[in-house]
């Protein structure tokens, strides 16, 4: 017999909470206002493969923190052949980390969703994003009320995929692996990281990736309603 589903695991950034779209306007006001001579749809459009690919080496430990958010910078300015300094370079990626939070777009359905779970489950949110931020992004859009427990990298000491922090979450919940599922964007981090420790996954595939059609997906928040 099937264990009943009680508690539901989202990922924040790339599942809720729009992180390119809110990224771009956050980019868009720093060059506005310190380097209005950088064309930021050219950086933005290298920007966010980089991005995603320094968050890799990062989820995996192969780089630092601070490395990611220097990294990520460095590697787009030389990606544009636009010189700046790394004094400059730290400056914008302290002035994006305060500044981030401000824009908080969803992802369309993201209220409806979660008006719709709400009542029928307990609702969680695992991320590998840092505290503060996190925090400050949930507030901002409103949906931190919707959410019994935050687990981030932080708290757990480890990140997605990492085994210890999903069982952390686990635990925060006091929920069970059997009764609980995670939605996530990333099929490494949260889909593949939820099912070795025996944890149900839906893969939010929004850029229709081609990946192993036994697994759960969805291309909208909405479609949720044909699993929950």
């Amino acid at each position: 017999m099937k264990t009943k589903l009680t508690d539901v695991f989202f990922d924040l950034d790339h599942t809720l909470w729009d992180f390119d779209k809110n990224s771009e306007l956050t980019f868009n006001t720093i060059f506005k206002n310190n380097h209005p001579e950088v064309d930021a749809k050219l950086f933005i459009d290298k920007y966010v493969p980089i991005n995603q690919e320094c968050w890799k080496l990062y989820q995996f430990d192969k780089i630092t923190h601070e490395e990611l958010r220097y990294n990520r910078l460095k590697h787009s300015f030389d990606a544009i052949d636009y010189s700046i300094s790394d004094a400059q370079i730290n400056k914008i990626s302290d002035e994006y980390i305060r500044l981030l939070p401000d824009n908080n777009h969803l992802f369309d359905g993201t209220f409806e969703i979660l008006e719709y779970l709400k009542p029928k489950y307990n609702l969680h949110i695992i991320t590998n994003g840092f505290a503060e931020v996190q925090s400050r992004k949930m507030y901002n859009a409103k949906i931190e009320s919707y959410f019994q427990t935050v687990t981030n990298s932080e708290m757990a000491g480890v990140k997605k995929p990492n085994p210890a922090i999903f069982n952390f979450a686990l635990k925060q919940a006091n929920a069970a692996v059997a009764s609980s599922i995670m939605i996530g964007d990333s099929y490494d981090a949260d889909v593949l990281g939820a099912l070795n420790v025996g944890l149900d996954a839906i893969y939010f595939n929004e850029s229709n990736a081609n990946v192993d059609q036994s697994i759960k997906q969805i291309n909208n928040l909405l479609e949720l309603k044909k699993f929950l």
